[in-house]
């Protein structure tokens, strides 16, 4: 087993606490996260990948219980066993893009030779060499696939992948998501509000915050 939780709650500052379903994933497997804005989805995914503790519960990734990780250990976990597609790209401006990629192996000190081919599989290969600077939105989200797949994590997150694309660009994006993550082997958990992704993700849980 991939990925385990068991018994999750959080609480945001007046409200009322939060309690997740367990979630249990093997390698290569796809899940869903659905809820409305506001249902603790994005709570949820914050959880999974430590940027968040729980109140109760515990998150094991690979065997490794994260909450008993913190400061830089839990960094390195991270970066090396998880990639996250942040609902923002995020990238680094005066970087271009394959070195934004660099900069993702840099951090969790691992070595990808196959960073170029990412994104060549990701229909960037005109763009390896280019300034975040001239990337059109599309553009930018791929890049940020590709950066949460530089390290070939374990567990992939993505976050809102397609809220804002139409519906042949969703199912591309969507696609993308399960074609990569499954060359390299890894869980994938997409969160969103867009009921369109059950057509291609058939095993999901619903976040409700009450």
């Amino acid at each position: 087993m991939l990925l385990r939780t068991t018994d999750l709650t959080f609480t945001h500052p007046g409200q009322k606490a939060i309690r997740f379903d367990n979630i249990e994933l093997s390698e290569g497997e796809s899940l869903l996260i659905l809820g409305k804005s506001g249902s603790g989805k994005t709570t949820l995914l914050n959880l999974l990948s430590g940027l968040s503790a729980p109140d109760t519960g515990e998150v094991v990734i690979n065997g490794q219980d994260i909450s008993n990780l913190s400061g830089q250990k839990l960094d390195q976990f991270r970066g090396q066993n998880i990639g996250i597609v942040f609902q923002k790209p995020h990238l680094l401006a005066p970087l271009s893009v394959l070195e934004n990629l660099r900069m993702a192996n840099f951090f969790s000190k691992k070595k990808n030779e196959k960073l170029k081919q990412i994104l060549i599989d990701l229909g960037l290969s005109e763009k390896i060499n280019s300034s975040t600077l001239t990337l059109s939105e599309g553009e930018a989200q791929r890049v940020s696939i590709a950066r949460a797949l530089a390290n070939e994590p374990k567990l992939i997150l993505a976050d809102e992948p397609t809220s804002s694309l139409d519906d042949e660009n969703a199912e591309k994006v969507i696609q993308m998501l399960k074609e990569q993550s499954k060359k390299i082997g890894a869980a994938l958990i997409i969160v969103t509000h867009d009921q369109r992704v059950k057509n291609h993700i058939p095993k999901f849980i619903e976040v409700k915050s009450s």
